[in-house]
């Protein structure tokens, strides 16, 4: 089994304090395996809004992290740096490489950066990235999960406009289902959502799993609370726990949890009824959603 903790729209620089030691209680007492932060980790690209965003993530445990840039990663008012040094504040002070990958024998996690000079708001990706995405996943054997982390999605929750997904996204998708990427982890909307694109990309014997993150620490809170994913994954079942924040117990805690399962033609939800049967750790009967202590 591995436990990813998805994280996304951090935005230091318009962060709600109070959350903050809440997040990291909660992030230690889960124990991941991998993080990944799926973008927006500033508000305005600023030189000290990205040290308090290192400083955030140098609190978090000592695993693998997957961060990929957002759109307020980039300068929105510094014309040079916005069109010459876009993600130069990014990369002095998160990671210098915009694409990460991480693998084992069970997973592989693979960063894609959709941030853009040219876009204020809306996001891209491009052959190039497609054709790493192609050299590093489809080599990959089926039994080890494949998961993209991108910052704009490739899918949307009922109500959103097209306009909002992730540019040429359809193009990315033929070679995404090719390399059989199983899971799609993205942010962008401040909204916490978990679909698949069977239905929009209508691919032959493909469907990934779409998980959205709400922003787990910012006040643009966009009519939902703070919110972090707990993703667990066991070939052939994903369990995916979307913790909220409590203001009254200032605790993060479990609101919902769904399981899927892999099925010929993708990932497939399994009733609760079913999913109560299903074993995510050698050393469980059964997976139930975690409390964190408080701290």
């Amino acid at each position: 089994m591995r436990t990813l903790v998805h994280l996304s729209d951090l935005h230091f620089g318009r962060v709600d304090p109070l959350v903050l030691d809440p997040l990291v209680a909660a992030i230690e007492d889960l124990r991941p395996d991998v993080v990944a932060v799926s973008g927006d980790l500033t508000q305005r690209a600023r030189d000290g809004q990205f040290r308090e965003a290192r400083e955030f993530l140098d609190r978090l445990p000592r695993v693998p992290q997957i961060v990929v840039p957002g759109n307020h990663d980039v300068p929105l008012w510094n014309a040079f740096k916005r069109f010459l040094q876009p993600l130069e504040g990014f990369r002095r002070f998160i990671t210098d490489d915009l694409e990460p990958f991480y693998a084992d024998e069970e997973i592989a996690i693979l960063g894609v950066n959709t941030a853009r000079s040219l876009t204020v708001k809306h996001g891209r990706i491009n052959e190039q990235q497609v054709a790493r995405v192609r050299e590093l996943l489809c080599r990959i054997g089926d039994r080890i999960a494949k998961v993209i982390v991108t910052h704009h999605p490739f899918d949307l929750p009922e109500g959103y406009d097209e306009s909002e997904l992730v540019g040429r996204a359809r193009m990315a998708m033929e070679t995404l289902a090719a390399c059989g990427a199983d899971l799609l982890l993205a942010g962008h909307l401040h909204v916490g959502h978990t679909g698949h694109t069977a239905k929009r990309y209508e691919i032959s014997g493909h469907s990934a799993l779409v998980v959205q993150a709400g922003t787990a620490t910012s006040s643009r809170v966009r009519g939902e609370l703070n919110s972090f994913n707990l993703i667990r994954l066991k070939h052939p079942h994903v369990n995916v726990v979307r913790y909220v924040f409590k203001p009254e117990q200032k605790i993060f805690a479990p609101a919902s949890s769904e399981h899927f399962h892999h099925a010929p033609d993708g990932w497939a939800r399994v009733p609760d009824e079913t999913a109560a049967g299903i074993s995510y750790s050698d050393d469980s009967d059964a997976l139930q959603p975690h409390v964190p202590d408080a701290k």
